[in-house]
């Protein structure tokens, strides 16, 4: 065979083979990125969140890596539940990072500055596991910000129905000057009132102060017994909460979610806050939930972590929209991470990696139901969802059951 005759055949197989050959580069490395506030007000409880999405990354590098064989990283940023912060955090994501997709934020003003900040404009898709605010809903995103669990549009009202059913009519009302708190409490003195509740007095506060005492007086100058405060447990919430106890002027506290946190009671007598009422976002009975409890438990998380679920969901949906997009590339994501958690589809459940990634290079529609509910994204990114009745017993929030 003559020297041309072999180097043609040698171009032709090669042709041949980047004609048939994967979509993707084989072993393709991938980096996502995490936005929650590891100072600030959430610091507490934004470990376990973080916790919760490297445990999705783990299992996928111990399932075969990403994108034939690549290897899954998270880098995280510190939004301090702050705006500018955040979108410093963001910035340093998109921009020098190079980050495919981002969990986060947590506080919504995190999220809504990052978005606006370096996300939307540099293509970059947002899954939240933690912001609740009905503002998200209505952000011009171009379909890139995406949240695994319900606004608080549908938490206000479940949080009021669920204060009515205690036999408690009226309430004094203070809530924390941003997104969340603004959003929360319009929604949920919007319900309490509609089904007949009275709210007798009502104001904001902000954060970061060291005394509400001034404001604490005027709310109880209404004769309210039942005190609603809707803050973070780390920050507003907490001084709040421990300087009302010490006014001695209510005999109710009610909360919502971002107050979900044993160490809300640092310093607060626990007697005086036996049977407080909260709500928080539950992880439905679906099949998913036990199986994430059971992996999350032997990785030495807590499954009961407040958003730690919803973290790991965002994560592995992330993970399974770049499979389906076929790159690291950011252009395409948002339509794969839509098509990879809505149904119809061939049922994927928390760890299943492998299964995903066979039947994605298969050419099937896989459907994600996760561990914190089935993610079924609705036209604006928001999911449907169900909240937990949360009661204080001996200083620890426990569950009670769902919130009806």
């Amino acid at each position: 065979m003559s020297v041309l005759k072999n180097r043609l055949l040698m171009a032709s197989a090669l042709v041949a083979v980047a004609v048939v050959g994967p979509a993707f580069a084989q072993g393709q490395n991938v980096t996502i990125g995490f936005l929650g506030g590891f100072t600030g007000p959430i610091e507490a409880m934004t470990p376990s969140v973080l916790a919760g999405a490297e445990l999705a990354v783990s299992q996928v590098n111990a399932q075969g890596g990403i994108l034939g064989g690549g290897t899954l990283n998270i880098v995280s940023a510190d939004g301090g539940c702050d705006a500018t912060t955040a979108a410093s955090a963001g910035d340093r994501l998109v921009n020098s990072e190079q980050v495919v997709a981002i969990v986060g934020g947590m506080c919504t003003g995190e999220t809504i500055a990052a978005a606006n900040g370096s996300a939307i404009a540099g293509n970059v898709v947002m899954v939240s596991p933690a912001s609740t605010a009905p503002t998200l809903t209505t952000l011009d995103d171009n379909d890139l910000v995406f949240r695994v669990l319900p606004s608080d549009a549908y938490q206000g009202d479940v949080l009021a129905r669920l204060v009515l059913s205690k036999g408690i009519e009226e309430v004094a009302l203070t809530w924390v000057n941003n997104d969340y708190g603004n959003g929360f409490a319009d929604a949920f003195r919007h319900a309490f009132e509609e089904a007949g509740g009275i709210v007798s007095a009502a104001a904001s506060h902000e954060e970061g102060r060291a005394d509400y005492r001034p404001e604490i007086g005027t709310l109880a100058a209404s004769g309210a017994q039942a005190l609603v405060i809707l803050a973070y447990g780390n920050g507003s919430g907490q001084t709040v909460l421990r300087q009302a106890v010490e006014s001695g002027n209510f005999a109710t506290y009610i909360a919502g979610d971002g107050m979900v946190l044993d160490s809300l009671f640092s310093g607060i007598n626990a007697a005086a806050v036996e049977g407080m009422i909260a709500t928080k976002p539950a992880d439905p009975d679906v099949p998913g939930a036990p199986i994430f409890a059971e992996a999350a438990s032997a990785a030495g998380i807590d499954p009961t972590a407040i958003f730690a679920s919803q973290a790991y969901d965002a994560a592995f949906l992330l993970a399974l929209a770049i499979e389906k997009n076929g790159s690291a590339d950011r252009a395409g994501l948002s339509a794969a991470l839509r098509e990879v958690a809505t149904a119809p589809g061939e049922i994927i459940l928390p760890g299943e990696w492998e299964k995903a990634v066979e039947l994605i290079a298969a050419g099937v529609d896989i459907n994600y139901e996760g561990a914190s509910g089935l993610q079924e994204f609705d036209e604006v990114g928001d999911v449907p969802g169900a909240f937990l009745e949360m009661t204080v017993v001996s200083g620890t929030f426990t569950e009670v059951g769902l919130a009806e």
